[in-house]
Formats: C-alpha cells, structure tokens, sequence
C-alpha cells in the first residue's frame, strides 16, 4: 500500500460535514486545517470466468434430404410416364378414350395446385403456431415487454377468425398498453383468449375417449379396434388443431401426429398413462368392470393421453396462468361414464 505522509488517529465524521471533502489520490496530501479528506479506492479486480468455446458443429452435408428427394422425383417421372403412356395407349386405340383421358389429366392438374398451397399454408401455420409458442416460453423467461406486445398481437391475428374470441380479443387489446411487463401480457392472453379453448378441447377429448371405450369394449374383432382407434386419433388431431387455428392439411396431419408422439415419447405420457391405469385396477375397478370393459376403459384413457399431447403441441401458448388439463380428470369422466353403463 502507498505509504500516508501524514497518519492520523482513527475518527467519526458525518459525509455532510462542510469539513469532509473527497479528493483525488494525487491531492490527498493537501489538505486545509480541520478538513477531512477522503480518497476513493480503485476496486480490486476481480478474475473473470472464461468460458472456451467449444466451437460450433461444422454442417454435414443433407445427405438424408437429397436421397428423399430424388426417390420423390423419380416416382413423380414414373407416374407421369405411366400416365403418358396410358393416354398414348387410349389415343391408339380410339381418339375419344385418348381425348377423354387428356381431359381427365388437365383436370387433376388443376385440381392439384389448390391440394398443394392448402398444404403448404396448413405447414406454414403449423410452423407460426409453433414458433409464436416458443417466443413465449422465452417471453415469459426474459419478460421483454416489446416481444410480449408483438407476441400478443400476433394471437389476436391468429384468433380473428374465431367468433367466441370476439369478447376476449377487444379485453386484450385494452390492456395492450397498459401492462408493462412482458410475462404479464403473455398470461394475460392466456387466460383470456386460451380459457375458452382449452375447455373446448377437455370436452373434445373427454368424447372422444368415450367413443373408443364404448366401441372397443364392444367390438368382436381386434382389427376393428385398432382401426377405429387410429381413424378416431386422427380425427381427434384434426379437430383440436382446427380449435387452436392450426388448420393443417393431410400431410400436415402426418406432420401433426408426428409431433404428438415424439411429445408423448420426451415427456413419458405412455408410462404415466399406464401409472394411472394401474392405480386405478389395484383400488377395486377391475373387480366391478368385465374384461372387455377394462380394454375399453384402458383404450379410451390412451386416446385421452394422445388428446392432452396434442393440446399440448397445437397450443399456441405454454401453460403458465391456467393448469395444465390432467389425465385423472378425463379419466374420472370415464369411469364414471363406464361404471354407469355396467
């Protein structure tokens, strides 16, 4: 430490006395009498953590990608040779078979145009309700005020097509300038604008469920069963994307369920599913349903299972003001339902 060329004993003093003046280290010697004079110390400095970068993967090559497309392309070029051929065949053999199928062909190509942007419209809102999702996971984390406003005004456009909305949609808008906080706006349209929705799709699922216990637990044959399973979850799918604003189309659904079942895979909605079931059986269920009616019962809480996946990929905000629906509560609907009917 520099050395002081005037030590002096330790003393009291107020920081408003007229006496106590800071000064710079270079002036701190001259001082008056009766004055106090008080010279800032730099901080030490304090080690900072360097954290190495590990270094960012280097791309590989869409080796996966290129090999789909080109097997797309060559089974578009052997359906359009096939199809070739077939009119090339008619024409040879009567002109009006020949005009009939180029006719038919024209009109299939138009007709696929509009099958083509409805799909491509139904992937691209998948992709908006996904990606507005996860802005507000990460709203509701940073609690940015100005991505909140643009995420709540991006729901409002999603939802303008949705007559219940309507009431819901002028109370967010009031309140748009007047909340600071960006988490806040985030559940505030949750509670307004999700409420209404996610209600809906309790009853959607719960129905569901219900028709795949009853037809199951009624059906004689298995391959009935697995089908009416699947058809329903599609069906299921469909709906609560539609309810959400997702409208996907046919291989938007695929994309749709796709998601769903990679959802139940992370988050282990199988296994919880089976807990459950099992709870249930080990307190006296099984003892007052039948065999068929426990395969029922078991089929429609799966398919429930499956519902709360999708509401889960197809919301287009996190729960974070409302709980999260439960399986225990569409299951306790269903037993009730089954017990009623046995």
């Amino acid at each position: 430490m520099k050395e002081r060329a005037h030590d002096r004993r330790p003393a009291a003093f107020r920081l408003d006395d007229p006496h106590v003046v800071v000064t710079a280290a270079d002036h701190a010697d001259e001082r008056a009498a009766n004055e106090v004079r008080i010279v800032p110390e730099a901080e030490p400095a304090m080690p900072v953590a360097v954290i190495e970068d590990a270094g960012t993967p280097r791309p590989r090559f869409p080796w996966t990608a290129l090999f789909w497309s080109a097997v797309s392309g060559l089974v578009l070029l052997a359906l359009g040779l096939a199809l070739t051929e077939l009119v090339d065949k008619l024409f040879a053999r009567s002109q009006g078979l020949g005009w009939l199928a180029g006719a038919l062909a024209a009109v299939a190509a138009i007709a696929l145009l509009p099958v083509i942007c409805r799909e491509i419209m139904g992937f691209r809102r998948l992709a908006t309700i996904k990606g507005l999702r996860e802005r507000a996971v990460a709203t509701l984390v940073s609690d940015d005020r100005v991505e909140g406003r643009e995420i709540v005004r991006n729901l409002l456009r999603l939802t303008r097509g949705m007559p219940r909305l309507a009431r819901a949609r002028d109370t967010v808008e009031g309140h748009l300038d007047d909340i600071i906080d960006g988490a806040d706006l985030v559940r505030l349209a949750e509670r307004d604008l999700m409420a209404p929705l996610d209600g809906e799709a309790r009853r959607l699922i719960a129905a569901a469920a219900k028709r795949v216990s009853i037809v199951t637990a009624v059906s004689p044959r298995a391959v009935i069963d697995m089908l009416f399973v699947l058809a329903t979850a599609f069906g299921l799918m469909r709906r609560l994307a539609y309810l959400y604003g997702g409208r996907p189309g046919s291989l938007g659904l695929l994309r749709l369920a796709q998601d769903v079942v990679s959802h139940l895979a992370v988050t282990g909605g199988m296994a919880t599913a089976d807990g459950l079931i099992q709870q249930m059986l080990g307190h006296g269920v099984a003892a007052k349903l039948s065999a068929r009616l426990g395969e029922g019962v078991l089929n429609g809480l799966l398919t429930a299972r499956l519902g709360l996946a999708a509401v889960e990929v197809m919301r287009p905000l996190p729960f974070a003001a409302l709980p999260r629906p439960a399986l225990g509560d569409i299951a306790g609907d269903l037993l009730r339902g089954r017990g009623q009917q046995a």
